[in-house]
């Protein structure tokens, strides 16, 4: 395996030094490897000849066999294109091609039988075939069966780079003697187990199918492998981590944790939460080092379990921070915790960039002292001038918008990295936390706080609407309190959107005996923070906003979500809006509002909101829709890996058997270097060579 990493792609017949620098920079293949674990992204059916006539709606890429009536080159210079028409004897269908337009013409015969291949576009009732694949028509090319088709860039097929060409590289290498010889660095008792594929059948099956049944286990054999070489990897060096990094023994529950839930708890703990909190602290006894998720859905009541664990540092004579996103939840959290553990006399302060200089010098004086023992933050805790006496815990909040860097460089203010701990709001699919957050152990709170009633989620279109406002009406004559929610600022010509000024005018004449705020992400920090404050102090009873108040806005007399336009945003960002309403002890509502007319994923996303209140339901459905590189955050959360056939959404039960496999493993072997996982530990260590280092990782 090695020797293909190191084998440059240049040296493969076809290939050369120029295609090798494009095939570099367009797809990142610079080796026999790179080029080998290419997969395609879909297969056609080879064998099958379509007729002209038979063709309707949207067309997959298809086989047209026929002859070309002729061709006719049109435009000049940078426009020229080759336009044929092509016929089958059932009706005819244009060919046109935008480059090499001399060559194609040279090439090709009129009244010569062909086969054509490419995907038809309808235009104004007429279909045509841009940069058909043209063979001379024989038999033999009708037996070929499956053939992959591989993603390829505008660049590349600009520069006479087709699937074509493609595969015929592929075929240059698969009849190489390095991949005929290629090493199975799967143990033998895995290959057994689940009756793999060999690795080399399994990279030929996957590039060039026999059948649909040796593409299945092709299939199936690397998609295992790459997941378990994926959670091998994270056991690996969480399994390390552990070994290597101490952490602060928090032995004591004292004087504040006690005091705290004997008689300041501003309601009794929910099973949920009482199991959580001891899962932290066993963490935090044990001697090493915790790196915890806590996921928990809105309103779960994440922040009371974080206080009791802070009380806990406090107890053992370590301090406790707080690492937030945006000032507005920094500054929510500082207020709710503030006041939480004033009577037990202890000091905490608020760290933002809006701080000022002279209460800033303060701060970073009293954390150097220790006087001052938790601080609440958002990213300029992170500044090297912020230094602690003796930092024992971190909580990082809504983590997923924090970057790996920035969280590991809260490592760093004390001598032992201090036990972290990172919550999120946004429900994360199991899949999904196994693989990103692998190395972190999970607590999850699944149980809201008695008293919460479940939001009511109902779907309005644009001739409810007056219904709508009758609705919001009677809710702020009760004296509750209503969010509008636009997925714009200001109006867009090309797209048929509610923009927040337009809503802001309409809501405020449909509504004028009330006072409405409104917020976006483009306003200075201070009028947001002074909108906001009139929304909080019930001094505006209706705020139009942006998705800005997704996070950090707390107001339980909220009792309705309006968002416009719903059919425009992701399913976990619609749950994050709905969370913002159900706080308090009235009914709450969720009315989403939407087009007529919907795509029918767009229409099932919409239910999916009115069926359920479950964020992990919510969460799984999403990742489903929209794959798990799309799901809000993990882009940003550092991942360190690139999966190239298997997929979180679909392969949630491979994921799993990788797992176990992979934990059984790390259990005999921690460090892979037995004789028995040696060669599999040296594989694991060439795949992820370039990668995060995931044991320094929270």
């Amino acid at each position: 395996m090695n020797q293909l990493r190191k084998t440059e792609i240049k040296y493969l017949p076809g290939v050369g030094p120029k295609r090798a620098e494009l095939l570099a920079k367009q797809l990142e293949i610079r080796s026999f490897y790179d080029l080998l674990y290419y997969f395609p992204f879909r297969y056609i059916d080879r064998s099958t000849i379509h007729h002209i006539t038979d063709l309707q709606g949207e067309m997959p890429y298809i086989q047209l066999k026929g002859r070309f009536i002729n061709f006719t080159p049109q435009g000049e210079g940078a426009k020229r294109r080759l336009n044929a028409l092509f016929t089958d004897g059932s009706g005819t269908i244009e060919c046109v091609w935008f480059n090499r337009v001399k060559q194609i013409q040279e090439s090709y015969r009129t009244g010569t039988e062909y086969v054509i291949f490419g995907k038809p576009t309808l235009y104004k009732g007429y279909y045509s075939i841009a940069h058909p694949e043209v063979d001379v028509y024989s038999p033999a090319k009708l037996t070929g069966g499956l053939r992959g088709m591989y993603n390829l860039t505008e660049t590349l097929r600009n520069r006479s780079f087709s699937n074509r060409t493609m595969q015929q590289l592929i075929d240059n290498l698969l009849a190489t003697e390095a991949v005929a010889r290629i090493p199975d660095p799967l143990p033998q008792e895995i290959i057994d187990k689940y009756h793999l594929m060999p690795l080399s059948e399994a990279l030929k099956n996957i590039h060039r199918p026999t059948d649909i049944n040796s593409l299945q286990k092709a299939q199936f054999r690397l998609k295992y492998e790459e997941l378990f070489y994926l959670q091998l990897n994270i056991l690996r060096y969480s399994s390390t981590r552990n070994a290597k990094l101490r952490g602060f023994v928090f032995s004591r529950v004292g004087h504040y944790f006690n005091t705290f839930y004997s008689e300041h708890l501003p309601f009794a703990l929910t099973g949920a939460q009482k199991r959580v909190i001891k899962e932290i602290r066993t963490d935090m006894g044990s001697g090493r080092q915790m790196n915890r998720l806590l996921q928990g859905d809105v309103g779960s009541g994440k922040t009371l379990v974080a206080l009791m664990c802070m009380l806990l540092a406090l107890d053992n004579n370590y301090q406790a921070a707080i690492m937030a996103p945006t000032e507005i939840l920094a500054a929510q959290h500082y207020e709710t915790i503030s006041h939480l553990v004033e009577p037990l006399g202890i000091k905490c302060a608020l760290l933002t960039g809006s701080t000022r200089k002279k209460d800033r010098e303060a701060i970073h004086s009293s954390l150097l002292d220790g006087s001052l023992q938790i601080i609440i933050g958002t990213h300029a805790l992170l500044e090297d001038v912020v230094q602690f006496r003796n930092l024992g815990l971190v909580i990082i909040d809504e983590q997923h918008r924090f970057g790996v860097a920035q969280r590991a460089r809260l490592w760093s203010k004390n001598v032992n990295p201090p036990h972290v701990l990172v919550m999120t709001a946004t429900p994360i699919p199991r899949t999904l936390a196994m693989t990103v957050y692998g190395d972190l152990d999970v607590s999850v709170i699944d149980e809201l706080p008695p008293g919460r009633k479940p939001v009511t989620t109902l779907l309005r279109t644009e001739e409810s609407r007056l219904q709508m406002y009758r609705f919001l009406g009677s809710q702020l004559a009760e004296g509750r309190q209503v969010y509008v929610v636009h997925p714009l600022i200001q109006e867009n010509e090309k797209l048929d959107l509610h923009d927040l000024e337009q809503g802001y005018r309409t809501i405020c004449e449909t509504f004028p005996s009330y006072r409405v705020c409104y917020v976006h992400g483009k306003m200075k920090p201070a009028e947001k923070d002074h909108q906001m404050q009139l929304f909080v102090s019930n001094q505006a009873q209706i705020m139009v906003a942006t998705t800005v108040i997704e996070v950090g806005v707390n107001v339980p007399n909220a009792s309705v979500m309006v968002i416009e336009n719903a059919e425009r945003f992701g399913l976990s960002q619609l749950h994050q809006l709905r969370g913002r309403v159900g706080r308090g002890a009235a009914k709450s509502y969720c009315i989403l509002m939407s087009k007529h007319q919907l795509a029918k994923e767009t229409k099932h996303r919409l239910h999916v909101m009115t069926e359920t209140n479950d964020g992990f339901i919510v969460a799984e459905e999403d990742m489903k829709l929209r794959g798990p590189g799309d799901m809000e955050g993990t882009q940003q959360s550092g991942i360190a890996f690139n999966l190239k056939i298997s997929n979180l959404a679909q392969d949630g039960q491979i994921v799993q058997l990788a797992r176990d496999d992979a934990r059984s493993i790390i259990d005999i072997d921690p460090k892979l270097t037995s004789p028995k996982y040696a060669d599999l530990g040296h594989h694991i260590n060439e795949i992820f060579e370039r990668d995060v280092d995931w044991s320094l990782i929270s």
